[in-house]
């Protein structure tokens, strides 16, 4: 959603008037440089396989006597020696899987875990996805370009969201087809280059990332009547059509007029544009935006309309256009969704602000899990979900993101079965993408490496299907209480779920936490206490033939099998640790 605020508008123009070549070197990149580089020791070639097709594998340094394990939610497909930096995999043939590579070491008797990668082998990105964005085009080499895409294919990211790219929404380039223009300004007088946006898009697409364009459903700029755009297609805040509704954008070339979305004229004037961008561009597809509820509007002639309904006839309008190309539609706050959701989208996408009926800064974990959940519900169940959640969004001043708030955010969002729009050529902070004021700190950038392996190696598991139910865990310890979602200050939230037969349990720490915002506004969320070697009972459904602990903070996400005794319908098992996430499976 474009809601601009002029003084990060400045702050961002000083930041790119200023970048010269060294901005873009790999010890300065605003994703892999925090207080130190982010060095990628093991990687894949893409961020996705289709069935039958086979991994490459790539690791900085192999250790002496390394083995090398693929293992399936816990269960170890095959293993065998490691001796070489490269090698490639085929996975089962099955589609829709998440997988993960092991390397270890056995050092008198026990085993010791090096590095480790996840896996997803799908046909369609929709299925999983893991959205990321670019939003700077400036005069780029491609060996910045390739090193940032790179980086994101690390974190797994299977599509990317071209994020203000365009020079005017209702003409999103300048130039012709012919003879598109070698650059062009945006709508805040960025320089945004031809040659670096085609670059981008090719390095995603090496990396099986689907590429999608950025515009409104509506807009156009103030001499949009030049490029042949029509008084009748514009949205009026009075009958009259005497006010024509527009979005400030103070600081910028023009403000947004809004059109109508559901003006029959206005989509095949903007089908037409469309595919105009197709022919210049090997964009995958277009990633819908909107402004949400504006109040009561009318068209040219005085009707009032139903927002939502011209939403869910904008998409199925472009899907009829161009039906090899992909949709998605940001349901802001959740406006929208039932509409949208029934529409050709690949998958949901909601930009979270607060309540539906506005914005709400003080929102928690819980409210953002139940707007989440809301917004599923009102889909197909198969459609999976992103979240485009700004975090440290009320800090103005150059820093850090704050770690404990984007892990304990990830985590609540995840075990849930979404995932989070968050990471770019820098960490995204708010509805600006450009802005970049908050960077990651190295040991951020490595941890997210382990939720984003988590995400994919168990994905089965978090986003393939599923009844959530409530879930009982109880710590030995009297001074660790546990609550079934929803989360409290000082406690451990319990979140469960049955997925073909097992028995999940998410365990998210709050222990130790401050604030149950999920936002984190300042960046001041308190990192969670350490809980070392818990001893849990937990209630199960039946006589357990093996329990299995993964958490992003042990071992990377690697499954480790625990030992147990059964009363009833209890079991008592003792956890490695908990600090954000743990994820206990019981199998039957």
């Amino acid at each position: 959603m474009k809601n601009y605020i002029y003084i990060v508008i400045i702050f961002a123009g000083s930041l790119f008037s200023a970048c010269n070549d060294d901005y873009y070197d790999t010890s300065n990149n605003p994703l892999s440089y925090g207080e130190s580089y982010i060095d990628i020791q093991f990687s894949t070639d893409k961020a996705l396989y289709s069935p039958g097709e086979a991994v490459h594998f790539s690791l900085s340094n192999v250790p002496d006597g390394a083995k090398l394990r693929y293992t399936h939610l816990g269960k170890t497909i095959s293993e065998e020696s490691l001796t070489s930096k490269t090698w490639t995999w085929t996975p089962p043939n099955e589609d829709f899987k998440g997988y993960m590579a092991v390397v270890y070491t056995v050092e008198n008797g026990v085993e010791k875990i090096h590095n480790n990668i996840a896996v997803d082998v799908s046909s369609d990105w929709a299925k999983f996805p893991r959205y990321g964005f670019v939003s700077d085009y400036e005069k780029m080499k491609d060996v910045f370009i390739k090193h940032n895409v790179e980086i994101l294919n690390r974190y797994h990211i299977n599509g990317l969201q071209f994020y203000d790219w365009l020079y005017d929404h209702q003409r999103p380039f300048a130039g012709t087809v012919e003879r598109p223009a070698d650059s062009w300004p945006d709508i805040f007088y960025r320089t945004n280059y031809l040659s670096t946006i085609k670059s981008y898009i090719a390095e995603a697409k090496k990396r099986d990332m689907k590429t999608m364009f950025y515009n409104l459903c509506y807009g156009a700029t103030k001499d949009a009547a030049a490029d042949g755009v029509s008084e009748e297609w514009y949205i009026f805040k009075d009958r009259d059509h005497a006010e024509k509704d527009y979005h400030d954008l103070s600081g910028g070339r023009s403000h947004i007029w809004i059109t109508d979305p559901g003006n029959k004229q206005w989509q095949d004037y903007l089908i037409a544009r469309n595919k105009d961008v197709y022919q210049v561009f090997d964009f995958d597809g277009y990633h819908i935006d909107q402004l949400g509820w504006r109040g009561d509007r009318y068209d040219y002639q005085g009707n009032s309309i139903d927002m939502p309904k011209t939403y869910n006839s904008f998409i199925k309008a472009m899907k009829a256009a161009e039906p090899n190309k992909r949709l998605l539609f940001n349901a802001v706050g959740g406006y929208g969704q039932e509409s949208i959701a029934n529409a050709p989208v690949d998958f949901l996408y909601v930009e979270v602000w607060g309540a539906r009926d506005g914005d709400n800064p003080e929102m928690s974990y819980a409210d953002m899990i139940s707007l989440m959940r809301d917004n599923v519900s009102e889909s197909n169940p198969e459609k999976n979900i992103v979240l485009a959640a700004y975090m440290n969004y009320n800090v103005n001043s150059v820093g850090f993101v704050n770690k404990p708030g984007v892990l304990l955010v990830n985590s609540a969002i995840f075990a849930w079965g979404g995932s989070h729009l968050e990471l770019g050529e820098h960490y995204l902070i708010n509805e600006y993408f450009p802005s970049n004021n908050l960077q990651m700190r190295a040991d951020l950038g490595k941890a997210l490496i382990n939720y984003y392996d988590f995400m994919v190696a168990y994905q089965n598991l978090l986003r393939d299907g599923g009844d959530f139910q409530t879930a009982f865990v109880d710590f030995e310890n009297p001074t660790i209480i546990t609550n079934n979602w929803s989360p409290a200050i000082g406690e451990v939230s319990v979140v469960g779920k049955k997925v073909n037969g097992k028995d999940i349990f998410h365990l998210i720490n709050f222990k130790g936490a401050n604030s149950m915002v999920w936002r984190d506004p300042k960046g001041t969320q308190t990192e969670p206490e350490l809980i070392e070697s818990p001893v849990v009972d937990i209630t199960v459904s039946g006589i357990p033939s093996k329990i299995w602990f993964a958490s992003p903070d042990v071992d990377g996400g690697v499954a480790k099998e625990l030992s147990f005794t059964q009363s009833g319908n209890k079991v008592k098992l003792t956890l490695p640790s908990l600090k954000y996430w743990d994820m206990v499976v019981v199998e039957y």
